[in-house]
């Protein structure tokens, strides 16, 4: 790690080292502390394992917060009114963000009439089961904001996209509350390690 770090402070950020880097986010003394883990694994790391690291509060926040802007680089979002065509969309707007994820996070995306996006939104997060995806939960928003229909989308933290039997029977669930209340459920994509399934494609779900 170059020394001192007003040394570096005026280099060009594309030019710096890693370890120098981490000084310009952490500062010196905390920078130490993580300079020796490879970057993927720190990327991994939660605000509360960066603090346990030995990075003071402010240090552990700011590290965390680039290192979620590097994350973010590379994701394409779906924003309001934009048509959602294909689950590749999906897949391309939450992979990103669902990728480092070591829990389960179970999304809807609110479409209009014509699959444009209304909005998103967070159903839960933690072990996915049937109490927790309770359809008040997924179809409480879409009737909130007039959604014709709607896109599920969860991350599998095994990295194996392959949907479990919970994640069949969580879907034929919300399908039929959906057929009840108007609100077509247009595909449930299922995310894992660099990859994607889609219940449409699949044909686990009628277009």
């Amino acid at each position: 790690m170059s020394e001192p770090f007003a040394a570096t402070h005026q280099t060009p950020p594309d030019l710096l080292a890693t370890p120098d880097l981490l000084v310009a986010v952490t500062g010196p003394a905390e920078a130490r502390l993580v300079a020796d883990r490879p970057l993927p694994e720190l990327a991994d790391h939660t605000h509360q394992e960066l603090r346990d690291a030995g990075l003071t509060p402010a240090a552990a926040r700011r590290l965390a917060c680039a290192l979620e802007l590097g994350r973010r680089v590379h994701q394409i979002p779906l924003r309001p009114g934009e048509q959602l065509k294909s689950p590749d969309q999906i897949f391309a707007a939450y992979d990103p963000q669902l990728r480092h994820l070591r829990k389960e996070r179970f999304l809807a995306v609110l479409l209009d009439a014509r699959q444009r996006v209304i909005r998103e939104e967070l159903v839960s997060e933690g072990i996915l089961t049937a109490s927790l995806v309770h359809p008040r939960e997924v179809f409480g928003p879409a009737i909130r904001h007039a959604a014709a229909s709607l896109a599920l989308v969860h991350n599998h933290p095994s990295l194996d996209p392959e949907p479990s039997p919970e994640d069949i029977e969580i879907t034929r669930r919300l399908v039929a509350v959906g057929e009840l209340v108007g609100i077509r459920v247009a595909d449930h994509v299922v995310i894992g390690g660099g990859a994607y399934v889609s219940f449409l494609e699949r044909g686990l779900i009628l277009g």
